[in-house]
């Protein structure tokens, strides 16, 4: 591979670490009262009865006795899901702690996902070859994959190779369903006797990760930004040819985080948000007139171009959309699908343009469910005004998606990683299982970042899954009382005539920090909830 210069420049990047990261062998951990679930919980703790109910634990150095194993760890790290800027820094951090810890320790990296350990298939991790990755975007050290650990064969497989490497920790980097299968790998490891700890980080670009501990998931702030410097940039091609309509989509299938960053990064004409949608109970019908009427008004005002962020699950939000999908998901085949539905979810079926009905009966994703990523919602919505509107309206469709997912991460993103591989070390040094990381102070200075572990089972709920009800990490949505969501239902109404548009550039690495160290908008916000 011909290294640019920049990929020179950032694989030397020197990486601060919060206070409490110094001295590795100072730590402890501080053990909160028991957690439970408001929901599900006699349901959980039957699911998992060796780790449900487990405490909260914060890092601190202010005891005198710490709780490490005292000898050379032997750790296992997986990439499972899709990409997210950063990846590379976890293992980088996840080395250096061992390491430090002691000098004698070994970290072995599965490929290709989660079918490298059902495979056993891993090499071991030197300093000269993760030398090669940090502060690099993908995650082309190890490969990564979809393939889930669920059936009885695949968990007796994973407990082999744990056992032959005799591990002290498995290290599973992924978003709620890679750390779902964290959690349940725990608790079988338990129940089998095996002493291998099991430790998720939260990935995601999604943002859709989170909760009071965990502020954001990694990758998602290198995302927001990648795609808030293209949207600046058709912004200002919009502006300047002044005749084209783009409705862009952006990832985001459960929740729409995504789109809320970029529109207070960008101040796009329109930004749709699903959660907003749903709680309106907001029709196609009257997302299509919302269009026509901006549409409209721009064009009283002598302007035939915009902008318009459309998240990649809003079609899911759509409240008869939502139910024929649902109808949908439970049919085990889509052959004479029309025989098959209900009145109603068969009128909503027939109001969309054939290309979207096609889409909608394409093959299942692994949990048996449509699909959604791959309906295309920004040409649905074009295609809804062109029935409508006649007028002067020229549109132009995007995706943005695998565009965020790779890239060089933020050194907002490179620094939160390689802090959350320390601290998935010390959690596995202080024998503690079934646990997610965190990192928390994150709008402070790296230095008053603090650290700890939830448990997994505290951030579980059940629901269906291929016909079955089973446990899953829920899904953070946009809050619509919180602070990030004001601020954009605020300002939102002086976008849509007048071309307030902003144009973020592309992201910077080098120079003052004020430019360099930014934190997503939303997490700004969301602090002060």
């Amino acid at each position: 591979m011909e290294e640019s210069l920049l990929h020179k420049l950032r694989r030397d990047y020197q990486l601060p670490l919060p206070k409490v990261l110094r001295h590795l062998k100072e730590i402890s951990f501080n053990k909160s009262e028991p957690s439970i679930n408001t929901k599900d919980a006699e349901a959980l703790k039957n699911l998992f009865p060796k780790t449900y109910g487990q405490p909260i634990v914060s890092a601190t150095t202010d005891r005198k006795e710490t709780q490490h194993l005292k000898k050379a760890l032997r750790v296992g790290v997986v990439f499972s899901g899709g990409q997210a800027a950063g990846g590379h820094n976890v293992i980088a951090g996840l080395f250096d702690a061992v390491k430090n810890i002691d000098s004698q320790s070994s970290l072995f990296g599965f490929l290709n996902g989660p079918s490298g350990i059902i495979e056993h298939q891993y090499q071991e991790l030197t300093a000269e070859r993760i030398a090669l990755y940090r502060n690099q975007g993908g995650f082309e050290l190890l490969g990564s994959g979809r393939a889930k650990i669920e059936t009885e064969a695949q968990f007796e497989s994973s407990l082999k190779v744990a056992l032959d490497l005799n591990l002290d920790g498995l290290v599973i980097i992924g978003g709620d369903d890679s750390n779902t299968n964290a959690a349940l790998l725990a608790e079988y490891f338990l129940q089998k006797g095996c002493l291998t700890k099991v430790i998720g980080v939260p990935k995601t670009i999604d943002g859709d990760l989170k909760n009071a501990y965990v502020a954001t998931s990694f990758g998602f702030d290198t995302a927001c930004k990648c795609y808030s410097e293209m949207i600046g940039n058709i912004a200002r091609d919009a502006l300047s040819a002044k005749k084209y309509y783009h409705f862009i989509k952006l990832m985001g299938r459960s929740a729409s985080h995504i789109a809320l960053e970029c529109a207070l990064s960008t101040q796009p004409n329109y930004a749709w948000i699903g959660e907003e949608v749903a709680a309106k109970k907001m029709t196609l019908k009257h997302i299509t007139e919302t269009m026509i009427d901006l549409i409209k008004k721009r064009a009283d005002a002598g302007k035939f171009y915009g902008i318009i962020l459309i998240p990649e699950g809003l079609i899911e939000f759509i409240p008869e959309v939502k139910a024929l999908i649902h109808e949908l998901n439970t049919l085990k085949e889509m052959s004479n699908v029309r025989e098959k539905l209900s009145k109603e979810a068969l009128a909503c079926f027939d109001m969309l343009p054939t290309d979207i009905q096609n889409q909608l009966l394409l093959d299942r994703d692994p949990h048996g469910n449509i699909q959604v990523s791959l309906i295309e919602t920004e040409r649905l919505l074009i295609e809804m005004i062109k029935r409508s509107y006649a007028e002067k309206f020229n549109p132009v469709n995007h995706f943005f998606g695998y565009e965020g997912r790779a890239a060089f991460p933020s050194n907002f993103d490179s620094q939160y990683c390689y802090a959350l591989g320390f601290v998935a070390a010390l959690l596995v040094d202080a024998g503690l299982t079934g646990y997610m990381c965190y990192v928390k102070n994150l709008t402070e200075h790296v230095e008053q970042w603090e650290i700890g572990g939830l448990p997994l089972t505290m951030l579980m709920n059940l629901e269906m899954r291929k016909g079955k009800m089973k446990p899953v990490i829920q899904k953070a949505l946009v809050n619509l009382e919180g602070k990030a969501f004001q601020l954009f239902s605020r300002k939102r109404h002086h976008w849509m005539i007048e071309d307030n548009y902003r144009f973020p550039g592309p992201i910077q690495f080098f120079g003052d920090k004020a430019l360099t160290d930014t934190v997503p908008v939303t997490l700004t916000q969301e602090i002060r909830d």
